[in-house]
């Protein structure tokens, strides 16, 4: 078969969310199709700080930040941080707004500081949510956010309680941003991300495959939540977790068992990659 190029999320998908631990069933299916002689990349919303204790695990790049960041190894491929007067008003319109927020550097992650106690509060909902309790819980380098110092972003995670606090920086940012809000909603917690369109996941996809001489039918994507919907319309083969977004089921190739159930080692080995 041809050599393919894989990509897959991290929460949700190649990990329970929240984790950095794969299951061993999916470390020895990475492991395989590399041997095999497949490339492997992570695609995710995680910047490379987050997803740094995954990457040790051995993969050939990143789709970081949502594709604001894409690397192999210590090759960058592209890079998009936010542009100061945009990262500005989101800060101010979404704290205007009683909108709780955490915004990604390269290298450092920081929170507004009562976070903590909005998502406990707010119940379970999805992978995102999961994800950003935990990781606070574990104060997995999440950075108060008076701490911050200027450093350029990729993007701003947003939880509020109703869709209109969102409105006013959807007013004055969504020509160039997209508010990409996760359609599996938590008890009385509305969540999601603001993302710049000049970059996506697809997107990341599509740099990887030219910069390594892929063809597109020849890419597979794993995922398993609305913000991976570019990757799953771009790659050659979409899987969906059985733990997924019913929508993103809907228009992937093929969902496979939960990530706890084995899933991403069963399509490995369906779909011939290990």
């Amino acid at each position: 078969m041809n050599k393919k190029c894989v990509f897959l999320d991290i929460d949700g998908t190649l990990t329970p969310a929240g984790s950095n631990r794969p299951p061993e069933s999916a470390l020895r299916a990475v492991r395989a199709a590399r041997a095999k002689g497949h490339a492997v990349f992570l695609c995710t919303g995680r910047n490379p700080d987050m997803l740094g204790p995954v990457l040790a695990y051995g993969f050939d790049g990143a789709v970081a930040c949502a594709g604001g960041r894409v690397f192999a190894g210590d090759r960058v491929l592209y890079d998009h941080p936010m542009p100061d007067p945009d990262r500005d008003a989101a800060l101010r319109l979404l704290a205007e707004n009683g909108v709780f927020r955490t915004i990604e550097a390269l290298d450092a992650t920081y929170g507004d500081e009562d976070l903590g106690d909005f998502l406990a509060r707010a119940g379970e909902g999805n992978s995102e949510l999961v994800r950003w309790r935990r990781a606070l819980a574990e104060q997995l380098n999440i950075r108060p956010m008076a701490e911050y110092d200027g450093r350029p972003i990729y993007k701003v995670v947003f939880m509020c309680t109703a869709a209109g606090q969102l409105a006013p920086a959807r007013a004055a940012l969504e020509q160039d941003y997209h508010f990409v809000v996760q359609d599996v909603a938590a008890h009385h917690c509305l969540n999601g991300e603001i993302i710049h369109r000049a970059f996506d996941k697809g997107k990341g996809v599509r740099i990887v495959a030219k910069a390594f001489g892929f063809d597109i039918a020849d890419t597979v994507g794993f995922g398993d939540s609305m913000n991976d919907l570019e990757m799953i319309q771009t790659v050659g083969t979409s899987v969906c977790m059985e733990n997924g977004s019913p929508a993103l089921k809907a228009i992937s190739s093929l969902v496979c068992p939960a990530v706890e159930d084995d899933g991403l080692a069963w399509a490995f080995e369906k779909l011939g990659l290990a």
